[in-house]
């Protein structure tokens, strides 16, 4: 009987031209068979959203052994769906969103549409991953992570993940990284968030931009701390937001 390879579906938010995901493909290749589903343009901070009011379009852009390349017009987490319904031959092993130009440590794995995509994996119940890269420029360097980024994979499809458990990997920019925490998500803020400007035409816009602030700069427990120090930064995440340890607060109440 014919032993198929995984299926690793993958997407992100950054478009399916940019490096990160092609590297990404690239790297995991010999891994399993790859089906690239990623927007026809950059998606960031597209989150979990998805079109309810607009039709999506799927298009093959690239196919050769082992490998498919789509696009479409829809958000990262669109992606994963046509992919999953559409696509796919068969369930994914794997759904993993990277590799990310920009970290998505911290409080940005909730505007992330990297990590977008990876949470619908995981509400599907497939293992997922979201890889990022602390490095915004298109030309990022991406060779450092290959080890990481394949040993990481490779776990994942040998021991499977926690049932509503995702894994958000990020990366400091680094030649060589100091090692790999096990980390929790560092409690920020992002501040003057909203620039306002004058058109010469006589209306105003604005720009969205801020800067960020780590509240816990000294918890070295952090994802936050993990990549200022040098660390490759795992956060494990789930998709139960109960907040259980409101429970007692909110039963004292008189309701």
């Amino acid at each position: 009987m014919e032993i198929k390879r995984p299926l690793l579906l993958i997407s992100n938010d950054d478009g399916y031209l940019s490096k990160g995901i092609r590297c990404l493909a690239e790297m995991l290749s010999d891994m399993g068979d790859i089906i690239v589903c990623a927007p026809d343009d950059a998606r960031s901070g597209y989150s979990c959203a998805f079109s309810a009011t607009i039709p999506l379009r799927l298009q093959m852009r690239e196919q050769r052994e082992g490998v498919e390349i789509w696009s479409c017009n829809g958000t990262p987490v669109d992606c994963v769906k046509l992919a999953l319904s559409e696509i796919c031959p068969r369930r994914p092993d794997m759904v993993i969103g990277g590799i990310n130009h920009g970290d998505n440590a911290s409080v940005n794995a909730h505007y992330s549409g990297t990590m977008g995509v990876t949470l619908e994996g995981c509400m599907k119940y497939i293992p997922s991953v979201a890889f990022s890269l602390c490095d915004h420029r298109e030309d990022a360097d991406f060779e450092p992570l290959r080890p990481y980024i394949r040993n990481i994979t490779a776990q994942v499809l040998k021991d499977g993940l926690p049932q509503g458990v995702c894994l958000n990997v990020n990366f400091p920019v680094a030649p060589m990284f100091q090692g790999v925490k096990v980390c929790r998500m560092a409690p920020g803020t992002w501040f003057n968030e909203v620039s306002k400007c004058h058109h010469p035409r006589g209306y105003d816009y604005w720009w969205m931009v801020g800067h960020y602030r780590n509240d816990e700069p000294e918890a070295e427990d952090t994802d936050r701390w993990a990549l200022d120090h040098g660390y490759v930064a795992i956060t494990p995440t789930q998709i139960d937001l109960t907040a259980y340890s409101a429970f007692d607060l909110l039963n004292s109440w008189e309701l």
